[in-house]
């Protein structure tokens, strides 16, 4: 059984969390420990360490999460009503192909379960496991990694945490239906691969147009299946982490806001830290990145729209084009725009569908200006 890769978390750590008080988070996280795992059937969030570094050339050896653990349970969970539990850890396999394979294999059945696995690494290859959990589930793929790089690497390279978007890009079966960054740095990126991540329709944002509005992050993780966090996004003053010196990069409360974000979406069905450096430091923000998600989740109002648009105020918005018809949420005032279905052509998509989007692209369509994110989808859908 694919649980079966799963270690125990350790007595030491398990006598930790029996020093907590009934207030702290980890006295209301249920554990795998030697004696029982935990009942499936009853989770909501599942928190999984995946101690799989081999081919980061900046990470540690040896990757241990108990740091990350004890500072994350040792804080006090809001008015919650989630049920969490600590899976234990995978351990690294014979080869980083065996280390995937068990991740992949794990991460499929509980996003089946309904379960939304949090995924604490290792290194960010890992993201590349965690997308193929999705291959018997028959679904399109949105991605959105957290990053100050896009990592791309050459076709036959071997994957690595710096290049393992080609292989989720070229591999069989493509279920990637788009691909986001957000907060990449220009410098760290070649003009060619910004122009390719503009080629393959994709979305891109540097990390000063975030910063300096978040809110537009949004509608992107609305829409998103697998969430990446790349630690090396947040700056070294704020992570902590000073082996890997970022000088710019989000900072404590910017990552937070992403990190809620992504909680808060309705379809967001995994979420993964990777590429720490095992630091004191680095840990306390890992526990509250991982601490707002879980506050997000706690907040999803379940009003992904799969069909009926019955609690949404509809508004059709003519361009010179064509009408483009908008949707307004009266339940969170959120708003999304419709890709309708091209009948004569090869879809990705086989209805008309929605993307999430903001009043302010609504706004710039009243001026006649066509939504990019739009027309992004629009290409993709036909290709």
């Amino acid at each position: 059984m694919e649980f079966d890769f799963l270690e125990p978390l350790s007595e030491d750590f398990l006598n930790y969390v029996l020093g907590l008080s009934v207030q702290h988070l980890g006295s209301k996280i249920v554990l795998h420990t030697n004696d029982a795992m935990p009942d499936l059937d009853k989770i909501d969030i599942a928190i999984i360490g995946v101690l799989e570094n081999r081919d980061d050339k900046n990470g540690s050896a040896n990757v241990n999460l108990d740091a990350i653990r004890k500072e994350l349970y040792g804080m006090f969970p809001g008015n919650w009503k989630v049920t969490i539990a600590d899976l234990g850890d995978i351990l690294p396999g014979n080869s980083k192909e065996d280390t995937f394979f068990a991740l992949k294999k794990i991460a499929s059945s509980l996003i089946k379960r309904k379960i939304v696995p949090i995924i604490i690494g290792g290194s960010q290859d890992l993201t590349y496991a965690l997308y193929r959990g999705y291959d018997d589930l028959e679904q399109m793929v949105n991605l959105v990694s957290i990053d100050s790089r896009f990592d791309f690497g050459k076709e036959n390279e071997v994957i690595s945490s710096d290049s393992f978007l080609t292989k989720i890009i070229i591999d069989e079966p493509n279920n990637l239906f788009n691909f986001c960054n957000i907060g990449y740095q220009t410098y760290y990126n070649s003009q060619e691969e910004i122009d390719l991540i503009d080629k393959l329709f994709f979305d891109a944002y540097r990390l000063g147009e975030v910063s300096n509005n978040i809110s537009i992050s949004e509608p992107v993780f609305r829409d998103a299946d697998v969430v990446s966090i790349d630690l090396n996004s947040v700056k070294s003053s704020d992570s902590g982490n000073f082996t890997v010196f970022n000088p710019n990069g989000f900072n404590g409360k910017e990552i937070c806001s992403l990190s809620r974000y992504a909680g808060i979406s309705d379809k967001v069905s995994s979420f993964g830290i990777f590429n720490h450096n095992n630091s004191k430091q680095e840990a306390v923000i890992i526990a509250q990145i991982v601490w707002y998600f879980i506050e997000g989740y706690h907040y999803r109002s379940n009003e992904y729209p799969f069909g009926s648009r019955e609690n949404y105020l509809k508004y059709i918005v003519p361009l010179e084009e064509e009408d483009l018809v908008f949707y307004k949420s009266d339940k969170t005032d959120r708003w999304w725009i419709e890709i309708p279905f091209i009948s004569n052509t090869s879809n990705k998509l086989k209805k008309n569908t929605l993307l999430p989007c903001s009043y302010e692209e609504y706004l710039a369509a009243c001026n006649q200006e066509m939504p990019e994110r739009w027309w992004k989808a629009q290409r993709k859908n036909v290709m």
